[in-house]
């Protein structure tokens, strides 16, 4: 039944992606911005621009004829990289340390409470519900993280969550383990969005959207070795 409503629920997501996000006037600006400065990789950029410069003659403005060919150069993706190797890592390890915790040792090493059954549901609805509130707290803006060294920070410190939980699942009650998944949930939450949003601030179109793409590649990454990791529980 969860991985039923997950599909249907990412197919509805994937439409919405399709018929709905380009008509939205944010995304048709910035993607004929990016196509202004010079995207020449991403389709939609390109779409975007040939289509609103019909649409909208004033939209002149971002037409790249006759602008300098400096103003149109981009830093190459070996060169962003470099750059922001430290947002990137953020993102593998904030997805490293919560997948080889989530979903594996809480479905499967949680013992047994006076939930029953329902209670690797509770940890995973806390953890899933927190992330979504994660994913809206730097919206606060005295809670949105957007120093470098911080974010490195913060994402490092998130290790402790391993030990945490281990001795949790040993001697600890289970209100202390719907905390902790709670918790683990909303950093995840909070951390993802800062990164993503912070990294690309000051770059052209184009190279926040090669940035993007990388960010995205170290996330999986991170989510990928999570997954991985998360048999060591079983073996311990």
């Amino acid at each position: 039944m969860f991985f039923t409503i997950s599909s249907v629920f990412e197919f509805f997501c994937v439409l919405l992606y399709a018929y709905v996000f380009p008509k939205l006037p944010i995304v048709k600006f910035y993607r004929l911005k990016a196509a202004a400065e010079g995207s020449k990789t991403v389709y939609a950029d390109l779409a975007a621009a040939k289509s609103q410069m019909m649409d909208r003659p004033e939209a002149g403005e971002y037409t790249t004829d006759n602008e300098d060919p400096q103003q149109l150069s981009r830093l190459t993706t070996g060169q962003l990289l470099m750059k922001n190797l430290d947002y990137c890592l953020d993102l593998y390890l904030t997805y490293t340390i919560t997948f080889s915790i989530v979903p594996g040792f809480l479905s499967e090493d949680t013992g047994n409470h006076s939930l029953g059954p329902w209670y690797a549901l509770v940890l995973l609805s806390m953890y899933n519900a927190l992330d979504l509130i994660g994913r809206y707290t730097p919206l606060i803006k005295y809670l949105k993280i957007e120093s470098r060294k911080f974010l490195m920070f913060a994402s490092l410190s998130r290790i402790l969550f391993i030990p945490a939980f281990y001795f949790t699942v040993m001697h600890g009650k289970q209100g202390w383990m719907i905390m902790l998944s709670s918790l683990i949930g909303l950093t995840k939450g909070h951390l993802t969005v800062c990164v993503l949003t912070t990294a690309p601030k000051g770059y052209k179109g184009p190279e926040a959207n090669a940035l993007g793409n990388l960010m995205v590649l170290f996330l999986a990454g991170g989510l990928i070795s999570g997954v991985s990791l998360d048999w060591l529980w079983l073996i311990g």
